[in-house]
């Protein structure tokens, strides 16, 4: 299933499901309890929502070895864990908004993220993916300089500022994503590819991280851990390039959709 959660053109809350050819049928019921039906009536966003309301967003910094290249950073020998806060999540379509304290610093990095279903504590590698709720298109939006500079040397203010985490389109479940290591990932800034990997380059894999993140923590449903960028981020570009008012960002994962963000002051 391809789950959308949208506002209707009564700014009424609906969640949907996706068809191949594009349209969205309502959903009733409980989607997370598995009670629920696809009927046969069409709805059209006025907005989209991210997929979920998430309870927590967990997120991989250094994951992909040609980012940490770029970055001149080392390898990391377990999973670099930052956080930020779920007030950030903001859907498809949104705009990304610059805060005043940091309009000359905004970058965009494309990612996996992950969505998990049912609580993990101490899941092992090879039962971590039978947590999965699904998985979705995620933009680590980075506000560079307060990242390493001003955020008392840790990464969560930088990381996240009001509409920080763009999710979506849609949610896609484990049954159509039979391996989430194995997915092209671009981001398009402006109609130019500025990044181009695929999620087998990750350093930690789905299931390693969510093995790492559940020792001795509950990982609650609805948790969202964001996987990691791959290269081509603007800051390690020279010169740099930052998110301006009137740009648009693209993040696009096979299999998964097209997550599209404006960019405003």
């Amino acid at each position: 299933m391809r789950l959308a959660r949208i506002l209707d053109a009564n700014s009424q809350m609906t969640y949907a499901a996706e068809q191949s050819d594009g349209r969205l049928l309502k959903i009733e019921g409980d989607v997370t309890s598995g009670e629920s039906r696809i009927t046969d009536e069409e709805v059209t966003p006025a907005h989209w929502l991210p997929p979920l309301d998430p309870t927590a967003i967990l997120c991989i910094g250094l994951n992909y070895q040609k980012h940490v290249e770029e970055g001149r950073a080392s390898i990391p020998e377990h999973p670099v864990l930052f956080m930020k806060n779920p007030a950030a999540a903001t859907g498809h379509g949104e705009p990304i908004k610059l805060p005043d304290v940091c309009s000359e610093e905004v970058d965009y990095e494309a990612e996996l993220a992950v969505v998990i279903g049912k609580p993990a504590y101490n899941v092992s590698k090879e039962d971590a993916l039978g947590h999965v709720l699904g998985y979705t298109c995620a933009n680590d939006v980075s506000a560079r300089i307060w990242q390493s500079k001003l955020g008392g040397s840790q990464w969560c203010r930088g990381k996240g500022f009001d509409t920080f985490a763009p999710l979506g389109p849609v949610l896609v479940t484990p049954d159509e994503v039979p391996n989430p290591n194995a997915l092209a990932i671009s981001s398009v800034l402006n109609g130019e590819t500025v990044q181009s990997s695929n999620t087998k380059d990750m350093i930690f894999d789905v299931p390693t991280l969510i093995s790492f993140l559940s020792e001795d923590t509950t990982l609650l449903p609805g948790t969202v851990i964001l996987t990691g960028t791959p290269e081509g981020v603007g800051w390690a570009r020279d010169p740099k390039v930052v998110l301006k008012p009137g740009d648009t960002i693209v993040i696009e994962i096979e299999g998964l959709g097209r997550l599209e963000n404006p960019v405003i002051a």
